[in-house]
């Protein structure tokens, strides 16, 4: 298990978090891998992707934003403290870290709520009221702009490299709508996309479809390297 130093210990950047994850591939000697990318996760395997396109096979793309048009109504007070860097906007979004806030990640959006457990918030809230925490969490809301940064990057990224790539998207997700998905197929006319009518935590309504989807693009991407 990996350690959490406090604020003062360590810098919460996506920037160092890409170097501690590209570290990790490197000691282990991963040379040749598909990144499956959602949420924060996406602008960390989108740096390791632009600093290794070789290794690269292929992207799994979750409700992971690459494009300013995806950043809509939900960021609106994130981009007020990207703006000011104020104490006053940092303290506006710890709402957030709430468990209402939670819960409404994994609620907003559904088909069914009756299908999602409340074993994700209960999990999930403990982890986020560590102390300490909220201060990392802060941290990173800050430095997302540090993604919107390099977005013209990983799309030239996308359009020189023409990497394999499965979109699986959430249209009800209120954090990553639906709007961020459809420019990846400008820049990556050759993708295959698939959305599916659920909130942010996709996995838990359509975990299966989405899985068979990736079992199906893994095999053809394993055919595709073995004929290269």
């Amino acid at each position: 298990m990996s350690s959490a130093p406090s604020t003062d210990q360590y810098d919460y950047t996506f920037d160092n978090i890409s170097r501690v994850v590209d570290t990790l591939l490197e000691r282990k000697g991963f040379d040749d891998y598909v990144l499956y990318v959602m949420d924060y996760g996406a602008p960390v395997g989108f740096r390791i992707a632009t600093k290794h396109p070789e290794r690269v096979s292929g992207l799994v793309v979750q409700n992971g934003n690459a494009y300013e048009a995806g950043l809509e109504e939900f960021w609106n007070p994130i981009k007020q403290y990207w703006e000011s860097g104020s104490e006053k906007d940092r303290d506006a979004l710890r709402g957030l870290l709430t468990i209402d806030a939670t819960k409404w990640q994994y609620l907003h959006g559904v088909r069914n709520e009756s299908v999602i457990s409340p074993d994700n918030w209960l999990v999930v809230q403990p982890l986020l009221d560590r102390e300490g925490n909220n201060d990392i969490q802060l941290d990173l809301f800050y430095d997302y702009r540090t993604n919107v940064e390099l977005y013209p990057s990983w799309q030239r990224y996308f359009r020189e490299h023409q990497p394999q790539m499965l979109i699986t998207w959430a249209t009800g997700d209120h954090i990553f709508p639906e709007s961020g998905a459809h420019p990846y197929m400008d820049d990556l006319p050759n993708a295959e996309m698939h959305l599916f009518d659920t909130g942010h935590f996709a996995l838990e309504e359509d975990g299966d479809i989405i899985a068979e989807l990736i079992r199906d693009f893994m095999n053809r991407l394993d055919s595709v390297i073995i004929n290269d």
